[in-house]
């Protein structure tokens, strides 16, 4: 299976399945002499982790992870970062009744049809447990972009028909882990938890949106044809298990404008150039403006209903499946961390990028 690394520069490179003995990365092109905050990537891992509330799985994994190299004295030495976490709550035998059966909306059939064979138990490398090997990737990334002066911070912003209806310079983004929602709302946050519950004992699913933002950006990342800052956050989202959907700036919502209402006037400050407004989300021509970069991710409803729906067989017969097992109702809370990371990989990566390409 090829295409395990995600990067150009600054590059994780992950491994494992979601019923295998571990999962963990090599990530390299970390800057050498680096500290590092091993408490600060398991604090990104228990946000993402199983079991953290009543409207996620009731999977029990500590997700604890284990440093292997690329750490000298609490500093990176440049080298690579490897790592591994270990499985430790697997119920391998509750996919037992999917081993021949395709399940609606999953990765099965492609899977099988591409590679011959399959692990059925609980998707195997096709887990959204794959994206422990990201956020420990977007943890490293998070704590170089701070020296910085570069924050990533995402959050909930619709689950189903809830949404929120102010834009993100108007919420207090520290409010984020407050609420097992991981909404800066508090309000919303509840209707958005009982919505979530809800349909969670009915055996049911739902999606939603995650809105992140990109504040320090400094001008000048991202390039003007094939390595668009947007399109290089773009692909970093939609490889993430249930992302469907990506826009950024005034994206989706403004297309129905008219470039009058959508121009991003510039101003000058002895010197310093800046935009009155934001539409262009922090990005023109594909590299970054200075301003604060947003954009959203959508997220599809778990495929895996606790319910019977209609399936097929390997042998593409008619079947029912009944899944069992521990399953997300809704992806949103623990995809939050994720999309903070991935972030974080893609401008750190960006930032390095930019350093090759000019003479010392």
């Amino acid at each position: 299976m090829s295409n395990n690394t995600f990067g150009n520069i600054f590059t994780i490179t992950s491994f494992g399945e979601s019923h295998g003995p571990a999962v963990g990365g090599i990530i390299d092109g970390v800057p050498a002499g680096m500290p590092l905050d091993i408490d600060e990537i398991q604090r990104q891992l228990n946000r993402r982790r199983p079991g953290q509330s009543a409207i996620v799985t009731p999977r029990d994994e500590k997700d604890k992870v284990r440093i292997l190299s690329g750490i000298f004295e609490g500093r990176t030495t440049g080298q690579p970062v490897g790592f591994i976490v270990e499985n430790a709550d697997q119920h391998s035998s509750d996919y037992d009744n999917i081993r021949d059966i395709f399940r609606p909306s999953h990765a099965d059939y492609t899977y099988t049809a591409k590679y011959g064979l399959r692990d059925h138990r609980g998707g195997g490398r096709s887990s959204a447990r794959e994206t422990i090997s990201r956020v420990v990737a977007g943890a490293v990334a998070r704590q170089a972009l701070l020296s910085k002066g570069i924050t990533v911070t995402a959050y909930t912003s619709a689950v189903g028909d809830i949404s929120l209806d102010k834009k993100y310079t108007d919420l207090d983004l520290t409010l984020v882990d407050t609420n097992d929602v991981r909404c800066p709302d508090p309000a919303v946050a509840e209707r958005m938890h009982q919505l979530i519950a809800q349909v969670k004992s009915e055996g049911d699913t739902v999606g939603g949106i995650i809105t992140c933002v990109i504040k320090g950006c400094p001008v000048g990342l991202g390039d003007p044809a094939f390595g668009k800052l947007q399109a290089r956050l773009a692909a970093a989202m939609l490889s993430i298990n249930a992302a469907k959907g990506f826009d950024y700036g005034m994206g989706f919502d403004g297309c129905t404008s008219r470039g009058s209402q959508m121009l991003d006037a510039f101003v000058s400050d002895n010197g310093h150039i800046s935009t009155l407004t934001n539409n262009s989300g922090g990005i023109q021509g594909g590299i970054s403006n200075g301003a604060d970069i947003y954009f959203r991710v959508a997220f599809k409803p778990v495929a895996t209903l606790l319910r019977e729906v209609p399936a097929v067989d390997a042998a593409g017969n008619p079947a029912t499946l009944k899944a069992r097992g521990r399953h997300d109702p809704c992806v949103l809370p623990r995809a939050v961390p994720i999309v903070e990371a991935m972030a974080a990989c893609v401008i750190l990566d960006s930032l390095l990028l930019n350093q090759a390409t000019r003479l010392l």
